[in-house]
């Protein structure tokens, strides 16, 4: 789906740049420039298409249809649709803006912001080639079980106290709404147009510095490194170790499983393997440099707590059943 992006990361680091491609800092310029272009053509789209649907439905239509179901009805369809979309958690970002603009329940977006960098459909077909069937299905239903069960504690804290004052700006966003449902398809556009220019203007300059931070950590941290830092199965703090390494790395599910695979030839055990790949994964230094323009500290530092704590759970359990 993303393939020209990467074709226009390699021509710029690899032929425009004369970089290496087995270089650092080739591999890090090709990174940014591909997953800047990626994250951008998303934002815009996603938040494009959102703003449209806006303005053809408005958001209390939408609030109240949402509002008109159970929670779990909401986490499970928002855990459903993250695990058949194939984004990093960076590029997951701009859906997660899209549901919050639209007034849905903001710890229902986090079951999608959680499941979706986890659990995709190319990540479980590498798994069950790289581990057996097995093991992909345990996989898949602790990252569910992660995004369910981590949605319902953040929503006991009411995360909406803690979403930026611009996203509620109900009122003026009412009277932009009513507007353009009023005045036909050019009013309606320019509504949904105006509404990528107000997010990208905010939010520009963090999405640069994550994909920076995370192109820096792409190119120059070693495959080796990681795997030798987590190699030794008795030690206890392997599990949380590998989850808080896993949060300045980032890649998708797909991108990590080649180094799990190569940290399972080293000896480091299955559970510590696979909280480091959900780790990087669902939790990336990148993500949460965007995430801070949409939500504020507290909801960031709870996210953050939330998902280390899962993780950590998880990989000690994998270590116990298949150590």
């Amino acid at each position: 789906m993303f393939e020209l992006f990467d074709l226009l990361g390699n021509w710029v680091a690899y032929d425009l740049l004369t970089l290496a491609s087995d270089s650092a800092s080739g591999a890090a310029v090709q990174f940014f420039v591909m997953d800047a272009l990626k994250i951008f053509f998303l934002l815009v789209v996603i938040i494009y298409a959102m703003g449209l649907l806006r303005a053809f439905v408005s958001t209390e239509r939408i609030r109240a249809i949402v509002a008109g179901k159970p929670l779990w009805v909401g986490r499970s369809m928002a855990i459903g649709l993250g695990s058949v979309t194939p984004f990093c958690s960076c590029s997951s970002v701009p859906l997660f803006i899209g549901f919050v603009e639209a007034r849905i329940p903001v710890s229902i977006t986090f079951a999608f912001l959680i499941a979706s960098p986890m659990v995709n459909e190319v990540a479980v077909v590498l798994l069950v080639s790289l581990l057996g069937w097995e093991v992909a299905l345990w996989y898949v239903l602790a990252g569910w079980a992660v995004a369910y069960v981590g949605s319902v504690v953040i929503g006991w804290f009411k995360p909406e106290r803690w979403v930026e004052s611009y996203v509620w700006d109900i009122q003026r966003r009412q009277q932009q709404e009513a507007f353009a449902q009023a005045n036909g398809l050019k009013a309606r556009h320019d509504f949904a147009w105006n509404e990528v220019k107000v997010i990208v203007r905010r939010i520009w300059h963090w999405v640069i510095i994550g994909i920076g931070l995370g192109a820096l950590f792409h190119g120059y941290v070693p495959e080796a490194w990681v795997t030798a830092t987590l190699a030794d199965a008795a030690n206890w703090w392997s599990v949380p170790a590998a989850v808080l390494l896993g949060v300045p790395l980032y890649s998708n599910a797909t991108g990590v499983i080649p180094v799990v695979e190569a940290m399972l030839g080293k000896g480091v055990p299955l559970g510590t393997s696979l909280a480091l790949m959900m780790s990087i994964a669902a939790l990336s230094l990148p993500e949460l440099l965007i995430l801070r323009k949409v939500i504020r500290w507290p909801a960031l530092a709870l996210f953050v707590v939330v998902l280390v704590v899962a993780f950590i759970f998880v990989g000690y359990g994998f270590n116990y059943f298949y150590g």
